[in-house]
């Protein structure tokens, strides 16, 4: 399933909608999650990744620039730690 807006730049996203599907939601109308069936889960929304880059660019911060040689290194780091949903001893 894809979340968008509804900006124009998604449009192409709408040919390969039958192989998935794809919701939006309109930001102009103040809309920017929606509970389609009414279970109180919001299932349209499309701020998830703008948050994920927030932490990352957060993450990266004290580093004080990377070097892009080891750019994915740090990034598996910061993908290891946002998905670590407990502290454990292997934490």
């Amino acid at each position: 399933m894809v979340y968008t807006d509804d900006w124009n730049g998604y449009n192409p996203l709408r040919r390969n909608q039958r192989q998935r599907g794809k919701a939006t939601v309109n930001h102009g109308q103040g809309e920017f999650a929606r509970d389609d069936d009414g279970d109180g889960v919001r299932e349209v929304h499309c701020d998830t990744m703008e948050g994920i880059w927030t932490g990352m660019r957060n993450f990266l911060r004290p580093f004080r620039g990377v070097n892009k040689v080891y750019l994915e290194q740090y990034v598996i780091m910061f993908e290891w730690a946002h998905n670590l949903k407990t502290v454990t001893d292997a934490f």
